[in-house]
Protein backbone atom coordinates (compact mmCIF):
# COMPACT_ATOMS: atom_id res chain seq x y z
CA UNK A 1 0.00 0.00 0.00
CA UNK A 2 1.07 3.62 -0.44
CA UNK A 3 3.08 4.71 2.58
CA UNK A 4 1.26 8.01 2.93
CA UNK A 5 -0.20 9.15 6.23
CA UNK A 6 -3.71 10.65 6.47
CA UNK A 7 -2.11 14.03 7.20
CA UNK A 8 0.06 13.82 4.09
CA UNK A 9 -2.95 12.89 1.95
CA UNK A 10 -4.90 15.86 3.29
CA UNK A 11 -1.95 18.14 2.52
CA UNK A 12 -1.77 16.88 -1.05
CA UNK A 13 -5.48 17.53 -1.54
CA UNK A 14 -5.35 21.12 -0.27
CA UNK A 15 -6.25 23.54 -3.04
CA UNK A 16 -7.62 20.73 -5.23
CA UNK A 17 -10.85 20.14 -3.30
CA UNK A 18 -13.14 22.15 -1.04
CA UNK A 19 -11.80 22.89 2.48
CA UNK A 20 -14.49 20.77 4.17
CA UNK A 21 -13.15 17.68 2.37
CA UNK A 22 -9.66 18.21 3.80
CA UNK A 23 -11.10 18.39 7.31
CA UNK A 24 -12.91 15.02 7.01
CA UNK A 25 -10.68 11.96 7.38
CA UNK A 26 -13.03 9.64 5.47
CA UNK A 27 -13.51 12.19 2.69
CA UNK A 28 -9.75 12.60 2.38
CA UNK A 29 -9.29 8.82 2.02
CA UNK A 30 -12.09 8.68 -0.56
CA UNK A 31 -10.80 11.57 -2.69
CA UNK A 32 -7.17 10.51 -2.45
CA UNK A 33 -7.97 6.95 -3.51
CA UNK A 34 -9.93 8.12 -6.57
CA UNK A 35 -7.12 10.48 -7.54
CA UNK A 36 -4.56 7.69 -7.10
CA UNK A 37 -6.60 5.35 -9.29
CA UNK A 38 -6.72 7.99 -12.04
CA UNK A 39 -2.91 8.02 -11.97
CA UNK A 40 -2.49 4.24 -11.90
CA UNK A 41 -4.92 3.29 -14.68
CA UNK A 42 -5.50 4.08 -18.31
CA UNK A 43 -8.96 5.51 -19.11
CA UNK A 44 -11.68 2.87 -19.18
CA UNK A 45 -9.76 0.18 -17.25
CA UNK A 46 -12.57 -2.30 -16.63
CA UNK A 47 -10.54 -4.52 -14.28
CA UNK A 48 -9.98 -1.58 -11.94
CA UNK A 49 -13.61 -0.55 -12.30
CA UNK A 50 -14.89 -3.99 -11.38
CA UNK A 51 -12.57 -4.18 -8.37
CA UNK A 52 -13.72 -0.78 -7.12
CA UNK A 53 -17.37 -1.67 -7.65
CA UNK A 54 -16.89 -4.83 -5.58
CA UNK A 55 -14.70 -3.54 -2.75
CA UNK A 56 -15.04 0.23 -2.65
CA UNK A 57 -12.40 2.64 -3.86
CA UNK A 58 -10.22 2.66 -0.72
CA UNK A 59 -10.13 -1.10 -0.10
CA UNK A 60 -9.66 -1.72 -3.82
CA UNK A 61 -6.55 0.46 -3.78
CA UNK A 62 -5.18 -1.53 -0.83
CA UNK A 63 -5.79 -4.77 -2.73
CA UNK A 64 -4.34 -3.46 -5.99
CA UNK A 65 -1.08 -2.29 -4.45
CA UNK A 66 -0.72 -5.08 -1.91
CA UNK A 67 0.64 -8.58 -2.41
CA UNK A 68 -0.90 -11.93 -1.66
CA UNK A 69 -4.52 -12.37 -0.68
CA UNK A 70 -7.17 -12.80 -3.34
CA UNK A 71 -5.95 -13.10 -6.89
CA UNK A 72 -7.10 -13.82 -10.42
CA UNK A 73 -5.15 -13.71 -13.68
CA UNK A 74 -6.84 -10.39 -14.57
CA UNK A 75 -6.08 -8.92 -11.15
CA UNK A 76 -2.44 -10.02 -11.27
CA UNK A 77 -2.03 -8.47 -14.72
CA UNK A 78 -3.66 -5.31 -13.40
CA UNK A 79 -1.34 -5.16 -10.40
CA UNK A 80 1.67 -5.21 -12.70
CA UNK A 81 0.25 -2.30 -14.67
CA UNK A 82 -0.81 -0.28 -11.65
CA UNK A 83 2.20 -0.78 -9.38
CA UNK A 84 4.50 0.45 -12.14
CA UNK A 85 2.85 3.88 -11.87
CA UNK A 86 2.85 4.42 -8.11
CA UNK A 87 5.68 6.95 -8.37
CA UNK A 88 3.58 9.18 -10.66
CA UNK A 89 0.95 10.00 -8.02
CA UNK A 90 2.84 12.65 -6.05
CA UNK A 91 3.95 14.38 -9.25
CA UNK A 92 0.34 14.49 -10.49
CA UNK A 93 -0.80 16.32 -7.36
CA UNK A 94 2.02 18.85 -7.67
CA UNK A 95 1.32 19.50 -11.35
CA UNK A 96 -2.40 19.94 -10.68
CA UNK A 97 -1.74 22.57 -8.03
CA UNK A 98 0.62 24.49 -10.32
CA UNK A 99 -2.00 24.43 -13.10
CA UNK A 100 -4.79 25.58 -10.80
CA UNK A 101 -6.77 22.39 -11.49
CA UNK A 102 -9.50 20.95 -9.29
CA UNK A 103 -10.20 17.31 -8.44
CA UNK A 104 -13.72 15.92 -8.83
CA UNK A 105 -14.60 12.37 -7.76
CA UNK A 106 -17.78 10.27 -7.69
CA UNK A 107 -20.01 11.47 -4.89
CA UNK A 108 -18.81 15.08 -5.13
CA UNK A 109 -21.56 17.68 -5.67
CA UNK A 110 -19.91 18.66 -8.97
CA UNK A 111 -19.60 15.08 -10.27
CA UNK A 112 -21.46 14.70 -13.61
CA UNK A 113 -23.72 11.74 -12.91
CA UNK A 114 -24.21 11.14 -16.64
CA UNK A 115 -20.79 9.45 -16.81
CA UNK A 116 -21.86 6.80 -14.31
CA UNK A 117 -23.71 5.17 -17.22
CA UNK A 118 -20.29 3.92 -18.36
CA UNK A 119 -20.38 1.39 -15.49
CA UNK A 120 -17.03 -0.22 -14.70
CA UNK A 121 -15.50 1.85 -17.52
CA UNK A 122 -16.46 5.17 -15.91
CA UNK A 123 -13.70 7.62 -14.96
CA UNK A 124 -12.11 7.19 -11.56
CA UNK A 125 -11.79 10.96 -11.21
CA UNK A 126 -11.91 14.13 -13.28
CA UNK A 127 -9.31 16.89 -13.23
CA UNK A 128 -10.79 20.24 -14.21
CA UNK A 129 -10.03 23.91 -14.86
CA UNK A 130 -12.96 26.30 -14.92
CA UNK A 131 -16.55 26.37 -13.72
CA UNK A 132 -17.25 22.96 -12.21
CA UNK A 133 -21.01 23.55 -12.25
CA UNK A 134 -20.86 23.43 -16.05
CA UNK A 135 -20.53 19.65 -15.82
CA UNK A 136 -23.93 19.08 -14.24
CA UNK A 137 -26.19 21.59 -15.95
CA UNK A 138 -29.38 20.45 -17.64
CA UNK A 139 -29.31 19.71 -21.38
CA UNK A 140 -25.85 19.01 -22.74
CA UNK A 141 -25.21 18.19 -26.38
CA UNK A 142 -21.99 16.99 -27.99
CA UNK A 143 -21.01 18.64 -31.28
CA UNK A 144 -18.17 16.68 -32.85
CA UNK A 145 -16.62 16.18 -36.25
CA UNK A 146 -13.55 16.16 -38.44
CA UNK A 147 -10.36 18.05 -37.67
CA UNK A 148 -9.93 18.74 -41.39
CA UNK A 149 -13.28 20.48 -41.59
CA UNK A 150 -14.54 22.26 -44.68
CA UNK A 151 -15.95 25.77 -44.73
CA UNK A 152 -19.42 24.23 -44.92
CA UNK A 153 -18.83 22.12 -41.82
CA UNK A 154 -17.46 25.02 -39.80
CA UNK A 155 -20.33 27.28 -40.84
CA UNK A 156 -22.98 24.72 -39.82
CA UNK A 157 -21.19 24.04 -36.54
CA UNK A 158 -21.01 27.72 -35.69
CA UNK A 159 -24.71 28.17 -36.42
CA UNK A 160 -25.71 25.15 -34.34
CA UNK A 161 -23.49 26.06 -31.39
CA UNK A 162 -24.65 29.67 -31.37
CA UNK A 163 -28.37 28.93 -31.48
CA UNK A 164 -28.16 26.04 -29.03
CA UNK A 165 -26.15 28.10 -26.55
CA UNK A 166 -28.80 30.82 -26.71
CA UNK A 167 -31.35 28.22 -25.63
CA UNK A 168 -29.29 27.28 -22.61
CA UNK A 169 -27.80 24.08 -24.03
CA UNK A 170 -24.29 23.19 -22.84
CA UNK A 171 -22.00 22.35 -25.77
CA UNK A 172 -19.57 19.46 -25.21
CA UNK A 173 -16.66 18.76 -27.55
CA UNK A 174 -13.02 17.71 -27.62
CA UNK A 175 -11.07 20.94 -28.04
CA UNK A 176 -9.48 19.80 -31.34
CA UNK A 177 -9.05 21.72 -34.58
CA UNK A 178 -11.93 21.84 -37.05
CA UNK A 179 -15.46 21.08 -35.88
CA UNK A 180 -14.57 20.82 -32.17
CA UNK A 181 -12.91 24.23 -32.06
CA UNK A 182 -15.75 25.89 -33.96
CA UNK A 183 -18.30 24.34 -31.58
CA UNK A 184 -16.49 25.86 -28.59
CA UNK A 185 -16.00 29.24 -30.26
CA UNK A 186 -19.62 29.49 -31.41
CA UNK A 187 -20.80 28.77 -27.87
CA UNK A 188 -18.40 31.25 -26.28
CA UNK A 189 -19.43 33.97 -28.75
CA UNK A 190 -22.91 34.04 -27.23
CA UNK A 191 -21.77 33.71 -23.61
CA UNK A 192 -22.84 30.07 -23.49
CA UNK A 193 -21.45 27.20 -21.45
CA UNK A 194 -19.07 24.75 -23.10
CA UNK A 195 -17.12 21.69 -21.90
CA UNK A 196 -13.83 20.67 -23.51
CA UNK A 197 -12.78 17.08 -22.77
CA UNK A 198 -9.07 16.48 -23.39
CA UNK A 199 -7.13 13.30 -24.08
CA UNK A 200 -4.15 14.54 -22.06
CA UNK A 201 -3.75 16.44 -18.81
CA UNK A 202 -5.52 19.78 -18.36
CA UNK A 203 -2.17 21.43 -17.67
CA UNK A 204 -1.05 21.02 -21.28
CA UNK A 205 -3.02 22.58 -24.12
CA UNK A 206 -3.50 20.16 -26.99
CA UNK A 207 -3.43 21.12 -29.73
CA UNK A 208 -1.00 23.89 -28.80
CA UNK A 209 -2.69 26.20 -31.28
CA UNK A 210 -5.81 26.10 -29.10
CA UNK A 211 -4.08 27.26 -25.92
CA UNK A 212 -5.93 30.59 -26.00
CA UNK A 213 -9.27 28.91 -26.77
CA UNK A 214 -8.91 26.42 -23.91
CA UNK A 215 -7.86 29.27 -21.63
CA UNK A 216 -11.03 31.19 -22.52
CA UNK A 217 -13.14 28.14 -21.76
CA UNK A 218 -11.44 27.67 -18.39
CA UNK A 219 -12.19 31.29 -17.47
CA UNK A 220 -15.86 30.27 -17.28
CA UNK A 221 -18.68 29.67 -17.55
CA UNK A 222 -17.11 26.70 -19.31
CA UNK A 223 -14.74 24.02 -18.07
CA UNK A 224 -11.77 22.03 -19.41
CA UNK A 225 -11.60 18.46 -18.09
CA UNK A 226 -9.62 15.24 -18.38
CA UNK A 227 -9.80 11.91 -16.63
CA UNK A 228 -6.03 11.51 -16.84
CA UNK A 229 -3.90 13.46 -14.34
CA UNK A 230 -1.86 16.55 -15.11
CA UNK A 231 1.35 15.80 -16.95
CA UNK A 232 -0.21 12.99 -19.03
CA UNK A 233 0.44 13.30 -22.79
CA UNK A 234 -2.35 12.55 -25.29
CA UNK A 235 -2.06 9.28 -27.22
CA UNK A 236 -4.20 7.58 -29.85
CA UNK A 237 -5.72 5.26 -27.20
CA UNK A 238 -6.51 8.16 -24.92
CA UNK A 239 -8.20 10.04 -27.75
CA UNK A 240 -10.46 7.05 -28.39
CA UNK A 241 -11.26 6.75 -24.69
CA UNK A 242 -11.81 10.50 -24.46
CA UNK A 243 -14.54 10.07 -27.09
CA UNK A 244 -16.54 7.82 -24.76
CA UNK A 245 -16.31 10.54 -22.11
CA UNK A 246 -17.68 13.16 -24.53
CA UNK A 247 -20.62 10.89 -25.33
CA UNK A 248 -21.27 10.13 -21.67
CA UNK A 249 -21.17 13.81 -20.65
CA UNK A 250 -23.90 14.62 -23.17
CA UNK A 251 -27.62 13.94 -23.41
CA UNK A 252 -27.28 13.61 -27.20
CA UNK A 253 -24.52 13.67 -29.81
CA UNK A 254 -24.50 15.35 -33.23
CA UNK A 255 -21.78 14.60 -35.77
CA UNK A 256 -21.48 17.62 -38.05
CA UNK A 257 -18.86 16.50 -40.54
CA UNK A 258 -16.87 13.26 -40.65
CA UNK A 259 -14.98 11.18 -43.16
CA UNK A 260 -15.67 7.50 -43.73
CA UNK A 261 -13.26 6.46 -40.94
CA UNK A 262 -13.34 9.60 -38.81
CA UNK A 263 -12.70 9.34 -35.07
CA UNK A 264 -16.02 11.14 -34.61
CA UNK A 265 -17.72 7.89 -35.61
CA UNK A 266 -16.14 6.39 -32.51
CA UNK A 267 -17.90 9.02 -30.40
CA UNK A 268 -21.14 8.24 -32.22
CA UNK A 269 -20.68 4.55 -31.44
CA UNK A 270 -20.27 5.29 -27.75
CA UNK A 271 -23.39 7.48 -27.78
CA UNK A 272 -25.40 4.65 -29.35
CA UNK A 273 -24.02 2.11 -26.88
CA UNK A 274 -25.14 4.37 -24.04
CA UNK A 275 -28.61 4.66 -25.54
CA UNK A 276 -28.18 8.40 -26.13
CA UNK A 277 -29.86 10.05 -29.15
CA UNK A 278 -27.58 10.40 -32.16
CA UNK A 279 -27.80 12.92 -34.97
CA UNK A 280 -25.79 13.66 -38.10
CA UNK A 281 -25.64 16.67 -40.40
CA UNK A 282 -25.92 15.78 -44.10
CA UNK A 283 -23.48 17.31 -46.56
CA UNK A 284 -22.88 17.33 -50.31
CA UNK A 285 -22.91 13.80 -51.72
CA UNK A 286 -19.66 14.65 -53.50
CA UNK A 287 -17.86 15.60 -50.26
CA UNK A 288 -15.65 12.96 -48.68
CA UNK A 289 -15.79 15.04 -45.50
CA UNK A 290 -19.48 14.14 -45.10
CA UNK A 291 -19.23 10.45 -46.01
CA UNK A 292 -19.18 9.43 -42.35
CA UNK A 293 -22.31 11.44 -41.58
CA UNK A 294 -24.15 9.84 -44.49
CA UNK A 295 -23.01 6.46 -43.21
CA UNK A 296 -24.50 7.23 -39.78
CA UNK A 297 -27.78 8.27 -41.40
CA UNK A 298 -27.93 5.20 -43.60
CA UNK A 299 -26.57 2.43 -41.39
CA UNK A 300 -26.88 3.56 -37.77
CA UNK A 301 -30.32 5.15 -37.58
CA UNK A 302 -28.97 8.61 -36.81
CA UNK A 303 -31.46 11.47 -37.01
CA UNK A 304 -30.98 14.03 -39.75
CA UNK A 305 -30.00 17.36 -38.17
CA UNK A 306 -30.21 20.52 -40.27
CA UNK A 307 -31.01 23.13 -37.61
CA UNK A 308 -30.96 23.88 -33.91
CA UNK A 309 -34.62 22.80 -33.82
CA UNK A 310 -33.62 19.32 -34.96
CA UNK A 311 -30.83 19.18 -32.36
CA UNK A 312 -33.24 20.26 -29.62
CA UNK A 313 -35.62 17.47 -30.59
CA UNK A 314 -32.82 15.02 -29.86
CA UNK A 315 -32.72 16.51 -26.38
CA UNK A 316 -36.48 16.24 -26.05
CA UNK A 317 -36.95 20.00 -26.11
CA UNK A 318 -39.12 21.89 -28.55
CA UNK A 319 -39.89 25.47 -29.36
CA UNK A 320 -38.20 28.56 -30.71
CA UNK A 321 -35.65 30.75 -28.92
CA UNK A 322 -36.35 31.21 -25.24
CA UNK A 323 -38.84 34.11 -24.91
CA UNK A 324 -37.62 37.44 -23.63
CA UNK A 325 -39.57 39.17 -20.85
CA UNK A 326 -41.40 41.24 -23.49
CA UNK A 327 -42.66 38.20 -25.42
CA UNK A 328 -46.33 37.43 -25.05
CA UNK A 329 -47.11 33.87 -23.99
CA UNK A 330 -50.61 32.96 -25.15
CA UNK A 331 -52.41 29.86 -26.41
CA UNK A 332 -50.88 30.20 -29.87
CA UNK A 333 -47.42 30.02 -28.28
CA UNK A 334 -48.44 26.86 -26.44
CA UNK A 335 -49.57 25.28 -29.70
CA UNK A 336 -46.35 26.32 -31.45
CA UNK A 337 -44.32 24.80 -28.62
CA UNK A 338 -46.22 21.53 -29.08
CA UNK A 339 -45.54 21.42 -32.83
CA UNK A 340 -42.51 19.87 -34.51
CA UNK A 341 -40.77 21.23 -37.57
CA UNK A 342 -40.20 17.72 -38.94
CA UNK A 343 -42.76 15.33 -37.44
CA UNK A 344 -46.43 15.88 -38.36
CA UNK A 345 -48.83 15.92 -35.42
CA UNK A 346 -52.61 15.66 -35.23
CA UNK A 347 -54.82 18.24 -33.47
CA UNK A 348 -55.63 15.66 -30.79
CA UNK A 349 -51.93 15.03 -30.17
CA UNK A 350 -51.28 18.76 -30.02
CA UNK A 351 -54.17 19.23 -27.59
CA UNK A 352 -52.63 16.65 -25.26
CA UNK A 353 -49.17 18.23 -25.47
CA UNK A 354 -50.40 21.83 -25.06
CA UNK A 355 -53.08 21.18 -22.47
CA UNK A 356 -55.74 22.86 -24.63
CA UNK A 357 -59.10 21.47 -25.79
CA UNK A 358 -58.97 19.89 -29.30
CA UNK A 359 -61.58 22.28 -30.72
CA UNK A 360 -59.58 25.28 -29.50
CA UNK A 361 -56.40 23.81 -31.00
CA UNK A 362 -58.07 23.52 -34.43
CA UNK A 363 -59.07 27.19 -34.29
CA UNK A 364 -55.61 28.28 -33.24
CA UNK A 365 -54.02 26.19 -36.00
CA UNK A 366 -56.20 27.97 -38.54
CA UNK A 367 -54.99 31.38 -37.33
CA UNK A 368 -51.38 30.26 -37.28
CA UNK A 369 -51.74 28.93 -40.81
CA UNK A 370 -52.95 32.32 -41.98
CA UNK A 371 -49.84 33.86 -40.36
CA UNK A 372 -47.66 31.37 -42.25
CA UNK A 373 -46.30 29.88 -39.02
CA UNK A 374 -47.68 26.36 -39.47
CA UNK A 375 -48.37 24.10 -42.43
CA UNK A 376 -51.01 21.42 -42.82
CA UNK A 377 -50.34 18.21 -44.69
CA UNK A 378 -52.21 15.01 -45.33
CA UNK A 379 -50.48 13.44 -42.31
CA UNK A 380 -50.81 16.32 -39.84
CA UNK A 381 -49.49 19.74 -38.88
CA UNK A 382 -45.88 21.00 -38.81
CA UNK A 383 -44.26 24.18 -37.56
CA UNK A 384 -42.72 26.37 -40.28
CA UNK A 385 -39.12 27.38 -39.68
CA UNK A 386 -37.21 30.21 -41.29
CA UNK A 387 -35.55 27.70 -43.63
CA UNK A 388 -38.79 26.00 -44.66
Amino acid sequence: MLSVSPQERAARLEGLVSPDVVEDTDAVAHHYAHAAWSCLTEPGDGVAGALIAEMGVVDALETALGSGGRTTPALEAGRKRWQARVETIEDAFDRAKRAGARLIVPGSPEWPQRVDDLGVHAPRALWARGDLEALSRDRALALVGARAATGYGEHVTGELATHLARRGVTIVSGGAYGIDGMAHRGCLATGGTTVAALAGGVDRAYPAGHADLLGRIAQGPGVVIAEVPCGTPPTKWRFLQRNRLIAALSDATVVVEAGWRSGSLNTAGHASALGRPLGAVPGPVTSAASAGCHRLLREYDARCVTSADDACELLGTLGDERPTPTDRTDDRTRVLDALSARSPRSPDDLARRAGIAPDEVRGLLAMLELDGRVRRGSDGWRRVTSSS
